[in-house]
């Protein structure tokens, strides 16, 4: 192996793979400029720079954007594993959140991102000295998500599976029937239910709500009148109709203020099917991470506050 070779080599570093890595999941330099508070003009230079040392172009133009070469592609997993390797060396075994200056990027749909994510940020940033938080929706979410590193933590009723994925329960909601009492009564009979046209949310991935499934699985038939992407598109178009939504209880102090609320009047066995967990979930390797479990320690405290609604009335 030449000198140079070696020095090429050894210029490697971690904002060099981690601005690497933003350019790849972002599909544009402008995007991963953004995302990393660097300017364009510095993200070319380290691309530049990367492209000498791996001796490939790494991204091609492609209509208005770039893709990524398949060497590029090929080094994303390595690129991941450096930057782990980095962070367990410069860890340590301890955690002073009061010198820390925290990154973290949270995947969360519309629901639990707004229930939790403020007070999360409000908490942790008075404990630090400084926190940059970072939210993209987790649709229909992957081990994929936390393997290759795109979220430090992921929040949804749904966790996804593997030997390597953990997952904890945060809190415990339920499902309950909104409407507007201006313009109807709660519907207090199955019948009345289900003879109503409904809202409900498909996310953008065309994945639709657990309990929309469960409740299709198990022969209720509802008439969908209206599918939204997230849960605060529902409100506006059930103030003045006739319309049903069904939703989770924790949203009434937000996005659904003013509207009413009751039980769905299926049966008492649908009350599992109403049921909503709430888990935070993360990749194996952050397991011992102390600042990581210092973090899922302060979710877990902000989820305890989360104010529960008592029993909707009809």
């Amino acid at each position: 192996m030449n000198s140079m070779n070696k020095i090429d080599h050894l210029a490697l570093d971690g904002h060099a793979l981690e601005l690497f890595l933003a350019v790849l999941e972002e599909g544009s330099v402008t995007a991963a400029a953004t995302r990393l508070g660097l300017t364009q003009s510095a993200v070319s230079h380290t691309l530049n720079k990367l492209r000498r040392i791996v001796g490939d172009p790494l991204f091609a133009k492609s209509g208005r954007g770039i893709v990524a070469t398949a060497h590029a592609q090929a080094l994303a997993a390595k690129a991941r594993a450096l930057i782990d390797e980095m962070r367990s060396f410069a860890g340590g075994v301890t955690f002073e959140p009061a010198n820390a200056q925290l990154s973290l990027t949270i995947a969360a749909n519309d629901f639990q991102r707004d229930l939790l994510l403020p007070r999360f940020f409000d908490h942790v940033a008075a404990h630090v000295t400084s926190l940059n938080l970072r939210v993209i929706p987790s649709q229909s979410p992957s081990p994929a998500m936390l393997r290759e590193n795109r979220c430090d933590l992921l929040i949804t009723p749904l966790p996804p599976s593997g030997v390597d994925i953990v997952q904890k329960r945060l809190l415990q909601d339920h499902y309950v029937c909104y409407y507007d009492p201006k313009a109807r009564a709660a519907p207090v009979t199955r019948g009345a239910y289900l003879a109503a046209r409904h809202i409900t949310v498909v996310y953008t991935d065309n994945e639709r709500l657990d309990f929309d499934r469960r409740l299709a699985a198990n022969g209720f038939h509802r008439d969908i009148a209206i599918s939204v992407p997230s849960f605060s598109g529902v409100p506006s178009f059930l103030r003045g109709s006739q319309m049903l939504a069904s939703m989770p209880s924790l949203l009434a102090p937000g996005v659904v203020h003013g509207l009413a609320q009751a039980r769905i009047p299926l049966a008492s066995r649908t009350r599992t099917l109403a049921e909503l967990p709430m888990f935070m979930v993360w990749h194996q390797r952050y397991q011992k991470d102390p600042a990581h479990r210092w973090i899922r320690s302060q979710l877990e405290t902000v989820a305890a506050t989360a104010s529960h609604p008592g029993p909707a009335k009809t």
